[in-house]
């Protein structure tokens, strides 16, 4: 194939989900209580794009690769170098999952997609769950995702050090506990004295960059931020001022256990792109090490070029109780914020979804707070949380324990129609060798590019894959594998794609 035809596939692909994406926010608050997205056309769009993809490869030049495939990281920084930067803008995953609802196109009675057998299933994945690039801790579930069947499992209920898979887990607590809709607020509010103050809310992608040309998602702004904050000093003759920040709505450590890491910023509810010293908005970066002072000091730069005089340096303090808000920044909606932090495995997004969590579960919002809040809100779904350790939101923390069982049965929840809510993590899972942490992969695995998608985990020794598939016959399924213990990252990698591949191309019947 052409790169000429590769790009024209790769446009209609991404046209047609965007559609699909405008089609399923534009529908209306109950509409999405009921919504099910349809697969008539999107299997095929998928297919004929998988196709596409493999000849031609990533979608940009800019574009990242996978989480690390050289997990090992140099410098003894313990392998959580698990995501590859890039100064090009990743694009945002297809938001259609492929034969989730709808009519169904598959040839088993009436019509529907036949669902594959244990027997089939169980033949197919195990030669390739005794991969010797596998670790000695080696866990499997494949699920049916109608019935909510079990067709494979290699000790599922057994827990793992998940990485970033974990970050399904938090998606699924933010989200049911705020909602799709839910915005994050940085507020500007009156200070005494006559100050003001820069109230951090939470939001990690609030940027004081210039806004994206032709972007449809854009964040929130601190240069919109400082024009309302500066406007409304104007109104009310104050063109000296005293600017404080606050970061009051987070408690406890703000440095992530693994210490300082350019995979993470400080822990912090006040900062403009997270943190980072560079011009890229995915993956490793130097990070600032107060990136709420930081974020203060450029507000406060932004309020003097819009004529406002900042008396002094910005100070941390307290804002008052009730304080009069002067000015808003609303982050995207949660849903936004949840299929961006699966597509780019961003670590920053996730620890601030735990955080948003506790808050509106009532506990504290740091890692212990928070990892309490997600344990609580997951039973509430009645999931299977024996062994379930949530230390931290990214997946960073060695601590962390999941089952392959539980990561199944989250993307039974989020694939289902009795919870529309939970949709977002669907249409964030990356893409095999379209988007995201899956877009260097899959390229010598045409039964699954396209058609997998799934979540990434990678750490020193740890390597994990979740996500859902249609298989040949059209019947959508979810998998969970994780292995522990591994040796050479880049083959136990490619031994997860394989098993994802398999489940992709088996019938199984």
């Amino acid at each position: 194939m052409t790169r000429s035809a590769g790009g024209s596939a790769r446009t209609a692909y991404r046209s047609a989900t965007d559609s699909a994406r405008t089609a399923w926010w534009s529908a209306s608050k109950q509409q999405r209580q009921t919504v099910r997205l349809t697969a008539s056309s999107t299997v095929l769009g998928l297919l004929v794009a998988a196709g596409a993809v493999v000849a031609a490869g990533p979608w940009d030049s800019g574009q990242r690769t996978a989480e690390r495939a050289r997990a090992a990281a140099p410098g003894g920084t313990r392998g959580e170098h698990h995501v590859p930067g890039g100064t090009g803008q990743v694009p945002s995953a297809p938001p259609v999952l492929a034969a989730l609802g709808g009519p169904a196109r598959g040839k088993g009675d009436g019509g529907a997609p036949p669902v594959p057998s244990a027997e089939g299933m169980k033949s197919a994945l195990t030669p390739l769950m005794k991969d010797p690039a596998l670790g000695s801790l080696r866990t499997a579930s494949v699920v049916d995702a109608a019935t909510g069947r079990e067709l494979f499992g290699a000790e599922p209920a057994r827990a793992a050090t998940p990485a970033s898979t974990v970050k399904l887990a938090i998606a699924t607590a933010a989200l049911s506990a705020l909602g799709p809709e839910h915005r994050i607020d940085t507020a500007v509010v009156e200070g005494t004295g006559g100050g003001i103050v820069l109230v951090g809310g939470g939001d990690p992608t609030l940027t004081a960059r210039a806004p994206e040309q032709d972007a449809q998602d854009q964040p929130a702004s601190l240069r919109a931020l400082a024009d309302d904050t500066a406007r409304a000093l104007k109104e009310r003759g104050a063109g000296k001022i005293r600017l404080g920040y606050d970061t009051s709505a987070y408690t406890g450590p703000v440095l992530h256990p693994i210490s300082p890491n350019e995979n993470i910023a400080p822990v912090s509810p006040l900062m403009a792109d997270e943190g980072r010293l560079d011009e890229t908005r995915y993956g490793p970066a130097d990070r600032d090490g107060d990136p709420a002072a930081a974020a203060a000091r450029t507000f406060a730069r932004l309020l003097t070029d819009r004529g406002v005089t900042v008396d002094g340096k910005p100070a941390k303090t307290t804002a008052p109780a009730k304080a009069r808000r002067l000015a808003t920044a609303r982050s995207l909606p949660l849903a936004a914020l949840v299929e961006r932090m699966l597509t780019h495995s961003d670590n920053d997004i996730a620890e601030a979804l735990a955080r948003q969590t506790a808050l509106a579960t009532g506990e504290p919002a740091g890692f212990e707070g928070a990892g309490r809040a997600v344990h609580k809100t997951l039973a509430k779904l009645n999931l299977p949380l024996a062994g379930a350790v949530f230390e931290d939101g990214s997946g960073l923390d060695r601590d962390d324990k999941v089952s392959a069982g539980l990561l199944s049965r989250l993307l039974v929840l989020a694939t289902s129609g009795g919870h529309p809510e939970l949709r977002p993590i669907t249409t964030g899972l990356p893409v095999a060798g379209f988007t995201g942490t899956l877009s260097g992969r899959y390229a010598d695995e045409k039964a699954a590019a396209g058609t997998v998608r799934a979540k990434t985990g990678t750490l020193t020794g740890v390597n994990t894959l979740a996500g859902t598939v249609v298989d040949t016959d059209g019947r959508l399924l979810v998998f969970a594998f994780m292995t522990n213990n591994t040796t050479d990252p880049q083959a136990a990698q490619q031994a997860l794609d394989r098993l994802a591949s398999a489940v992709a191309g088996c019938g199984c019947r």
